[in-house]
């Protein structure tokens, strides 16, 4: 009940969380596809239920969450450190191996500094706020992640969002925008559930005509595009035209946290006004030191990554020649459009019980007529798994009528 007839208070919050069932429906229909308990390390095998399933639904596009190298470090810095810091990076959350971290990052991505957060999402949520005030503007790829957008509500500064990689629109809006006014243009490098790369040269020569500067978010491209896998601005030669670079460690980097990296002065702003930096418990000595251990063998095992690109591009290619759409995606992460609710719920429980985990991206997320599977690889899988994969997507696509 959410109101009590004897004292008349009314429980809106009740009423309103009552209201929200659409999980309890989908579980109903028994497809319901979320918070699937894994009972083994993220590989590109896992178990559920007791039963091993191939995993091509992880964002371990490097491969390194159970490498012995990384745990090993991961396990001496929780014996050194223990395992947490008990405050702020701010007051007495800062250890040695975090500053030895910063370092390092700012080294690999070539610019002259960075600071670490506790999660990915705080480093935008952090940096985003802090850098841009109220008579300022910040301009957002529609598609840029979640954690971009809400940074972005987190400001005082005018939002003004663009057509997915359309420069010509991105142009509209910076001319919108008053020529003194700070103007931050937010993309990310690859993005998340399209795989297709930030058009990058034409977004700074636009920022260069309306004097804008650049924020690339490299979660999905660091580790797997760009020399050594430094990420988009690498990728394309544009270190030093991009303002700052942002990115994750619960991908490539096999462990948890963020980064921002820019010149000294932006850095050392961010660090004396960033409030869910300030205002956070510094991130674990574990993560940082798996960090440091996933950096040293990327950059050790270029294999790594010229194995992950030869696997993506076999495994796009023979899904577009089974009739898949894979829409525009140039990374590791494959998109298969079904632009239905229904059929994508389906699709991935019957995936599932074919022993292949991956991920519905369905509405209200996106429009239902763009509902798609989300597939990503990692360096780690063999052609032989990569062939059992589409093997089953071929069948239950054929079986669903969507090839």
């Amino acid at each position: 009940m959410s109101k009590n007839e004897s004292t008349g208070y009314h429980n809106l919050l009740l009423e309103r969380t009552q209201q929200y069932n659409l999980p309890d429906r989908v579980k109903a229909m028994g497809v319901y596809p979320y918070f699937r308990p894994i009972e083994s390390e993220q590989d590109t095998e896992v178990y559920i239920n007791g039963k091993k399933v191939l995993m091509f639904g992880s964002n371990s596009y490097m491969g390194l969450t159970n490498h012995p190298k990384v745990k090993e470090a991961a396990i001496a810095a929780i014996k050194k450190y223990g395992t947490g810091c008990a405050g702020s990076p701010y007051l007495n959350g800062t250890l040695d191996i975090h500053v030895k971290l910063e370092n390092k990052l700012a080294k690999f991505v070539n610019k002259e500094a960075a600071i670490v957060y506790s999660t990915g999402f705080q480093s935008n949520l952090g940096v985003i706020p802090t850098i841009t005030g109220r008579n300022d503007y910040i301009i957002l790829d529609e598609l840029d992640h979640a954690s971009i957008i809400d940074g972005a509500r987190l400001s005082f500064a005018k939002t003004f969002k663009y057509r997915h990689n359309d420069m010509d629109a991105l142009e509209g809006v910076l001319q919108k925008c008053e020529s003194d006014k700070l103007k931050l243009i937010v993309v990310d490098g690859i993005f998340s559930m399209e795989g297709d790369i930030a058009k990058l040269p034409q977004i700074i020569e636009l920022a260069h005509k309306y004097n804008a500067n650049v924020m690339v978010d490299d979660a999905h491209s660091l580790g797997v595009i760009g020399e050594q896998g430094r990420g988009c601005s690498s990728h394309f030669g544009l270190t030093d035209e991009t303002d700052i670079i942002m990115a994750t460690f619960s991908k490539s980097l096999a462990s948890l946290g963020g980064f921002i990296a820019s010149d000294e002065r932006t850095i050392n702003y961010i660090r004396h006004q960033s409030r869910s930096l300030i205002f956070s418990a510094s991130m674990t000595p574990a993560s940082a030191a798996a960090v440091l251990a996933s950096l040293e063998i990327i950059q050790s095992e270029p294999e790594r990554i010229t194995h992950l690109w030869e696997i993506t591009n076999y495994m796009n290619k023979n899904l577009r020649d089974a009739g898949f759409d894979l829409g525009h995606t140039e990374s590791p992460i494959l998109p298969v459009h079904i632009g239905n609710n229904e059929k994508t719920f389906l699709f991935t429980k019957i995936l599932l019980e074919e022993n292949l985990f991956v991920n519905p991206v369905v509405a209200p997320a996106v429009s239902e007529d763009k509902t798609l599977i989300r597939l990503s690889l990692m360096a780690t899988h063999t052609k032989e798994q990569v062939d059992f994969a589409i093997d089953k997507l071929v069948k239950v696509g054929k079986q669903l009528e969507l090839i």
